[in-house]
This record gives C-alpha cells, sequence and structure tokens, in this order.
C-alpha cells in the first residue's frame, strides 16, 4: 500500500482488517489488488469521486465486512451505516451495490429515508416543530413497516421495502414506488442510526440547551422519546459502521451541496428559507454528543474534505 495516498494510521487499520477475519493487511490488500474487474468497475462508476483513502479505507473494508458475513454465516446479515447528511453515504452504498457483484453475491443498501412515514401520515408527525419542517427527525419514518420488512427478508429472502423521493411534493418529499430483491445481505442506511435516548442525569442540561429555544427543548425532550421506538431496528442490526466528521458543524456545507446538487438533477430541492430550517433542526434536534456514544463496530473519521483520517475498531 506504499504508493497510496493514504493519510490515516495504518496500525490501528491492520487491527480492523485483522477483526474483519483476514490474517493481516498484507494478505488482506493482495486479495483486492488480484481483482482487476472490480477495479475497473470502481472507475467506470466513481470517476474520480473516490479518491485511494475512500476506495482502500473504506468502500473495500466495508465490502469486505459483508463478503466475510456473507460467507461465513448462513442466516442473512444486516449491516447499519450512520453519517450525516451529505457525507457520500448514498453515493457509497450504490457504488458497494455494484462491486457485490463481482464477488457473486448480492447486497441491497436501504436507507432510513425511504421508510419516511407517507404524506397523509407524516401531518401529524411533524406537526408544531419549531423548525417548520417536513421531515427528517426521530419520529417521522415508519418503523412497524420497516421491521416487518427486515424481518420478512430475514426468513424468505425477499426484500420489499418502499422508495422516497424527496423531490415530490415541491421538495417535502413522498413515497414514489417499491422495489422488490432477493439480496444475501442488506446494508441500512441513515443519518441517525443507531442513535439511543441520551442521559442528561450526569451532564451539564443547561450547557446542552443553551443555545436552543424554550419550543426547540420541549420538541427535542419528544424526539429522545421518539427515539425509543428505533431502538428495535438497531437490535436488528448484526454491526454498525459509523462515518464521522471531525467537527459536527461540517454537516453544514455537505448539506448544502447535496441539495444543490439535487437541485440540477431533479429541478427540486430544499432552498433558502426551508433549508435553513432544515439545516437548524440537523443541529438541534438530537444532542451533539449522543454522535459520540453510537455503539459501532468500525469508527471512520473524515475531516471537512471528506478525506479519512483514522478507520478503526470503535473502542467504545
Amino acid at each position: 500500500m506504499k504508493n497510496l495516498e493514504l493519510n490515516f494510521p495504518l496500525d490501528i487499520f491492520e487491527d480492523l482488517i485483522i477483526n474483519l477475519g483476514w490474517d493481516s493487511l498484507e494478505n488482506w490488500f493482495n486479495f483486492w489488488s488480484q481483482k482487476d474487474d472490480l477495479f475497473f468497475k470502481i472507475s467506470q462508476l466513481s470517476s474520480s469521486k473516490f479518491k485511494d483513502d475512500w476506495v482502500w479505507g473504506l468502500i473495500l473494508p466495508l465490502l469486505s465486512d459483508a463478503y466475510k458475513l456473507n460467507q461465513n454465516n448462513s442466516e442473512r446479515k444486516i449491516i447499519g451505516l450512520s453519517a450525516l447528511p451529505g457525507t457520500g453515504k448514498t453515493t457509497l452504498g450504490l457504488l458497494v451495490e455494484e462491486l457485490a457483484l463481482q464477488l457473486n453475491f448480492k447486497i441491497s443498501v436501504i436507507s432510513l429515508d425511504d421508510f419516511y412515514l407517507p404524506a397523509s401520515e407524516m401531518k401529524n408527525a411533524v406537526l408544531n416543530n419549531p423548525w417548520n419542517v417536513s421531515r427528517g427527525f426521530p419520529g417521522t419514518h415508519s418503523l412497524n413497516l420497516m421491521e416487518k420488512k427486515l424481518l420478512d427478508w430475514k426468513k424468505t429472502g425477499i426484500l420489499n421495502v418502499p422508495i422516497y423521493d424527496k423531490s415530490l411534493r415541491s421538495g417535502l418529499g413522498d413515497r414514489s414506488r417499491w422495489r422488490t430483491e432477493t439480496p444475501d445481505l442488506v446494508i441500512l442506511e441513515g443519518w441517525f442510526l443507531g442513535i439511543k435516548p441520551y442521559s442528561e442525569s450526569n451532564h451539564n442540561k443547561n450547557h446542552l440547551d443553551s443555545c436552543l429555544s424554550k419550543n426547540e427543548i420541549n420538541f427535542r425532550r419528544k424526539i429522545q422519546t421518539n427515539l425509543l421506538s428505533y431502538l428495535k431496528i438497531w437490535d436488528l442490526l448484526d454491526k454498525i459502521w459509523h462515518i464521522k466528521p471531525e467537527y459536527f458543524e461540517y454537516m453544514k456545507d455537505w448539506k448544502c451541496e447535496q441539495e444543490e446538487e439535487m437541485f440540477k438533477i431533479k429541478g427540486s430541492s430544499l432552498r433558502d428559507q426551508k433549508l435553513i430550517d432544515f439545516l437548524r433542526m440537523l443541529c438541534c434536534c438530537i444532542p451533539h454528543k449522543s454522535f459520540d456514544l453510537i455503539n459501532s463496530n468500525t469508527l471512520v473519521i473524515i475531516n471537512k474534505n471528506r478525506k479519512l483520517i483514522k478507520v478503526s475498531i470503535n473502542n467504545y
């Protein structure tokens, strides 16, 4: 790996690779280096979007984990992928789906977002929220449907899930269609995946709430209660990968870039005051400390330019 542009420590990275089931970093590197068809596919699909650090530090390790889980288990497995909006997890997921086919097994990447409540139910779920957003926070998903669809897939091998189109209803979003597949492994991604209700008993509550309005404080308490219902989904996950920025504030620029890209492609996205309100919700609806406490198996730290600076087993 000497000629690759990698800026993360390789010693703790090797610990991760060994934990995933390889004898050494060298053996793992040789395993992937020999797969010319796979690298050709990466060049086809990603252009120059993914540099060496993402390919070797995230894409191939995540694929390695999925590959080993699929190889070594008779029962179907689910990997959780937790990352803030704009991180690049959607593009990552699409690439991993394609690359898995080069290894003769099928991965389906699905999103918490696809299980947003239908428009008819969403109205009540977002009622009186202080950010005036139409979706996004815990409490806006069809959790019983998600649990049922995942359990049905584990039993039958048939995955039937909705697809949510955020460009519908002038950017308010709605379910657009359903997808039916027979994957060997599922990756479930989401911006607050793995987050649990945050106990403020041992922390300075005034500090946590110092930047929030009274309405935001009250509604965030409601969201903390909502998070209890998500625990049954987290319990279905066999592993969690967490892509985490050095500083939470990077998410604002990433989300703005994401919405601008959506507008170019679909002609509709969150813009102006709607985008400002959505960013406020993302920054305020869950205490930032909660993201430090995600009990993930693998932790990937990225800087403002989304370069990987640490890839390791999570020691939390």
